[in-house]
C-alpha cells in the first residue's frame, strides 16, 4: 500500500539519515531510491520543495538538492521547471513542447533572455518604405493580389536562392520553394517527405519546434550524442546501424541551444554516413546566416540528399515570416504539394517585400545591423558571467551556460522568474529519456534597446550561479 508521499517523505528520509552510511546527500537518495522501489512513493508523486525539505530535516538546501539530482542522474525523478520534482514514470518525463510557445503565451517578463529573435532595428521604417513603394507598384500588386504557384514566383525563388547562396555553395532557383518562415518550412519537410512512424535522427539537444512538429505528425525522433563541435558521426552511424533511420536534423552552424559549429572535416563525415545508410539530411541555417565565415553547409557535401531550411526570421525580420527551402529537383513536387496542403502558398505579399530587400542588399544591410549589435551586447553582458562555466559563438545571441553542481538548472530558471527574469533549460531542448545536462541557454536580444536592463538581467543570472558555488 503507498503512502501520501507529503507526510511519508520526511519520516522516510528521517530513518534514512540515521540508519544510512555516508554522506548525507547518498543517505536521502538510498532512502528515497528504496521507497520508490518498494512502491511506498507513488510513480508520478510530486517529492517536497528542496527548502521544506531541508526545514523539515535540519538540513541544507544543498543537500537536498544533491540527493533529488543523484535521483534524477540515475532516471528516478524528473524535475520541472517552475514545477517541482516528480517521480518518474511514463510519460511524464520532460513537458515535450515547453520550450516551445508563442511570446503572447504568458505574461510579459521584465527580461525574457529564453528566446533568440531579431534585435529591432530599422526594418519597421524600411518595412513602411517598402510597403508605400509596392502599392505606386499596379504591375506587382496585381500579380500578388492572386493565387500563386506552390513552390513560389520565379522572382520570389530566385531571390531565395540569392539569400542561401554562400561561397561555393550556389543555389538554383528551380530548387527552392518558398515557405512562410522555418518553421513552416520545416513542418513541410516532414509533411512531405517523411510520414507517421518513420525515425528521424537528431541531436541529442535540439530545437523546440522540431519535436513539437515531430510529435504532432507521429514521428519517432532518436537523439545523437554531441561535442563541442556538434553531431558525433560515429554516434550517428551506430544509431543508423541498429535502427531504421529515414533522416537526420540538425543545425550545423550555431547549433540550438549549444552554440557549436561544425568543422568541415566533420560535415564531411556526416555527409558520408547519410549516404552510406541512405539518410535523407534536414539542415536548418536560421541562425547560420550571422555567423558569415561560417563553413559550406551539408546541401554542398550530399547535395543529392539534403534539404536546407533558411529563413529571414532570426536576422531581418521575423513577423514577415518569409523563409526558404532548398532541396534536389526531384524532391521540390513533394514539398511543393506540402506547402499547398498546409496553406496553398507562401504569402505573396511578404515575399514581394523580402525579394525587394533580397535583391537591393537592404537584407544584408540589415544582418550586417543585427550581427553588429549581437556582438555589442555580448561584450557588454560578457564580464558579469567571469567565473561562469559557459560555451558561444562569436555571432550567436545566446550564451550557453553550465549550472554548477549540486544545483539544477530548474532551480536557477525557477528563482530567476520569481523575479521576472526568463531563461531556457536544456530540459526543453532534451530529446530521448537519458540525463539531461545541467545547461541553461540565455539570449541577449530581448531587452528592447535597454542596456541597463539587459546588464540587470545578467547580473541577476551571475548572481544566481555564483551563489551556488
Amino acid at each position: 500500500m503507498t503512502v501520501k508521499v507529503s507526510i511519508a517523505t520526511v519520516s522516510i528520509l528521517r530513518v534514512g539519515l540515521v540508519q544510512g552510511r555516508g554522506v548525507k546527500y547518498r543517505r536521502l537518495a538510498e532512502a528515497l531510491e528504496k521507497s520508490i522501489g518498494e512502491g511506498l512513493i507513488e510513480l508520478g508523486s510530486k517529492l517536497p520543495p528542496h527548502r521544506l525539505l531541508a526545514d523539515s530535516l535540519g538540513v541544507t538546501v544543498g543537500t537536498i538538492s544533491r540527493a533529488y539530482g543523484e535521483l534524477e542522474r540515475v532516471g528516478l525523478v524528473v524535475a520541472r521547471v517552475g514545477d517541482g520534482t516528480y517521480v518518474r514514470q511514463r510519460g511524464m518525463e520532460r513537458s515535450r513542447d515547453s520550450g516551445f510557445r508563442n511570446v503572447s503565451d504568458e505574461s510579459q517578463a521584465l527580461l525574457d533572455m529564453s528566446r533568440n529573435q531579431p534585435i529591432p532595428g530599422q526594418e519597421a521604417i524600411l518595412l513602411s518604405q517598402g510597403l508605400q513603394a509596392l502599392a505606386n507598384d499596379p504591375q506587382t500588386l496585381q500579380q500578388i493580389a492572386g493565387y500563386t504557384a506552390d513552390a513560389g514566383l520565379l522572382r520570389h525563388r530566385a531571390a531565395g536562392a540569392e539569400w542561401l547562396r554562400h561561397k561555393a555553395f550556389a543555389p538554383s532557383a528551380d530548387q527552392i520553394v518558398c515557405v512562410n518562415g522555418g518553421q513552416h518550412g520545416l513542418l513541410c519537410v516532414l509533411m512531405g517527405l517523411l510520414k507517421a512512424g518513420d525515425t528521424l535522427v537528431t541531436e541529442h539537444l535540439t530545437y523546440p519546434g522540431l519535436i513539437s512538429v515531430a510529435r504532432m505528425l507521429g514521428i519517432k525522433l532518436l537523439g545523437v550524442g554531441m561535442d563541442d563541435e556538434g553531431l558525433l558521426p560515429e554516434a550517428l552511424s551506430d544509431v543508423c546501424q541498429n535502427h531504421r533511420v529515414s533522416a537526420l536534423y540538425c543545425t550545423p552552424t550555431i547549433q540550438n541551444p549549444t552554440a557549436a559549429v561544425m568543422s568541415v572535416p566533420r560535415r564531411e563525415a556526416i555527409a558520408e554516413v547519410c549516404r552510406r545508410h541512405n539518410v535523407l539530411i534536414i539542415e536548418d541555417e536560421a541562425h547560420a546566416v550571422l555567423a558569415q565565415q561560417r563553413p559550406l553547409p551539408l546541401s554542398h557535401f550530399a547535395p543529392e540528399r539534403s534539404v536546407l531550411i533558411g529563413s529571414l526570421s532570426k536576422a531581418v525580420s521575423a513577423g514577415l515570416r518569409v523563409g526558404y527551402l532548398h532541396a534536389p529537383q526531384p524532391l521540390i513536387g513533394r514539398l511543393s504539394a506540402a506547402v499547398r496542403g498546409t496553406c496553398w502558398m507562401a504569402s505573396p505579399l511578404s515575399m514581394a517585400l523580402a525579394s525587394e530587400w533580397i535583391e537591393s542588399g537592404t537584407a544584408g544591410q540589415l544582418l550586417g545591423q543585427q550581427i553588429v549589435e549581437i556582438t555589442r551586447r555580448k561584450v557588454l553582458v560578457g564580464g558579469l558571467l567571469e567565473g561562469v562555466a559557459y560555451k558561444t559563438h562569436a555571432h550567436s545571441p545566446h550564451f550557453w551556460i553550465e549550472v554548477p553542481e549540486p544545483w539544477r538548472a530548474s532551480q536557477i530558471a525557477a528563482e530567476l522568474k520569481e523575479n521576472n527574469y526568463l531563461v531556457a533549460t536544456a530540459e526543453a531542448f532534451a530529446v530521448g529519456h537519458g540525463a539531461v545536462p545541467q545547461f541553461i541557454r540565455a539570449s541577449v536580444c530581448n531587452s528592447a534597446g535597454d542596456d541597463r536592463l539587459l546588464l540587470r538581467g545578467f547580473e541577476a543570472l551571475a548572481g544566481a550561479l555564483t551563489e551556488t558555488v
